[in-house]
């Protein structure tokens, strides 16, 4: 149990260092905004990243994400990747990265409906007729994020430099075997020109290999556009995490807003139906324990709903990392109600993802 800093009541799941119950951050940010942002502050500085994205008057606009940077002579984006020097951003088409083959199926989120894990897409956008065993995927990490979410996963890129990589040397890369290239991280948002041109590239080499995408849907809608387009083409699917509804739970637990995620998913939903197998659109949500309540999950799964039910929706399990890491992992029962919540939606397709990483049976 622990007790809300702001309205006194116990919670059976809360974390101290956020110190807020869910409620609390979704129905009163305004009034403890600045002592939950402060959090995403100190962790930024720590790791030498701009505390917000920089509007700085005269500065060299990024038309990449959400964030929308003004960086001035010397600054840094938000996502801690393109810096302005001598009056140019550096590195606008370099690749700050890794990447390894990765053999199918992965445990992709997706696993479940794409073709690279199941029998979806065969033959058009696959040889074989179920999981492409023996075969392999590109995957690709992006040391760089246009969200600075407290329970991530990955964080450990913020450690580190990794490589620069240009779209040339990652498209090379392919060969025979390669069914497809998934680009996540950190987020491809980040640096998706780097993403969109050795995805060009690479499907000069060999025309079956499948464009997939896992991201916070932060982008900017004319790079979507062209994510949307090499993924149609090649059978790919785009993974968006949704991980809040309300835009309050989003700013506390990520450090921005989610308007532009929930639009970029709509836009999407439109172009489902144009190629309903393999899968266009696939969302997922990392069930984080006292923060992903009921009320969370229903709004989500009733918004994708509303859009197109026969979207799959993945249910993922957490496990304690980062910031967060005086909360439990997801239980298995947590995993099984959300998915009955969303499943009482009206979504026909959902799964929980990371059952491995489940804890006991309850909280």
């Amino acid at each position: 149990m622990g007790i809300c800093k702001y309205c006194s009541k116990e919670s059976p799941v809360i974390s101290q260092k956020i110190g807020y119950c869910v409620d609390c951050i979704r129905d009163h940010l305004g009034l403890i905004k600045s002592r939950v942002m402060k959090i995403h502050l100190e962790l930024r500085a720590a790791h030498g990243l701009p505390p917000e994205p920089p509007h700085t008057p005269g500065g060299i606009e990024c038309d990449y994400c959400i964030n929308q940077c003004e960086i001035g002579e010397g600054e840094t984006g938000y996502c801690g990747f393109r810096t302005n020097r001598g009056g140019q951003l550096e590195n606008p088409l370099g690749g700050l990265l890794d990447w390894y083959y990765d053999p199918l199926p992965t445990n992709c989120v997706a696993s479940w409906v794409c073709p690279g894990g199941s029998r979806a897409g065969y033959p058009d956008y696959s040889n074989t007729d179920g999981p492409e065993i023996g075969s392999k995927n590109i995957a690709v990490f992006y040391r760089s994020c246009t969200f600075d979410c407290l329970f991530c996963q990955n964080w450990h890129f913020k450690e580190s430099t990794g490589s620069k990589v240009t779209p040339q040397q990652l498209a090379d890369h392919v060969d025979d075997r390669t069914n497809c290239i998934c680009y996540f991280g950190g987020d491809p948002a980040s640096q998706i020109t780097h993403a969109i041109s050795a995805s060009k590239q690479a499907r000069e080499k060999k025309e079956m290999l499948r464009i997939c995408w896992e991201t916070n849907g932060s982008v900017s809608r004319p790079y979507l556009r062209k994510m949307l387009d090499l993924s149609l083409e090649s059978g790919g699917c785009i993974k968006f995490d949704l991980k809040a509804y309300h835009e309050e739970l989003n700013l506390a637990l990520c450090g921005i807003s989610n308007k532009n995620t929930l639009e970029n998913f709509a836009y999407l939903a439109e172009f489902v139906d144009k190629r309903p197998n393999p899968p266009l659109l696939i969302a997922s949500t990392p069930l984080i324990p006292g923060y992903m309540d009921d009320k969370e999950i229903k709004a989500i799964a009733a918004f994708i709903a509303s859009l197109n039910p026969n979207i799959p929706y993945s249910v993922l399990g957490f496990y304690p990392c980062y910031y967060l890491d005086d909360l439990p992992s997801t239980s298995k029962q947590h995993a099984k109600h959300a998915r009955e919540i969303a499943e009482g939606e009206g979504l026909t397709n959902v799964h929980i993802g990371n059952w491995n990483m489940l804890g006991r049976e309850n909280y």
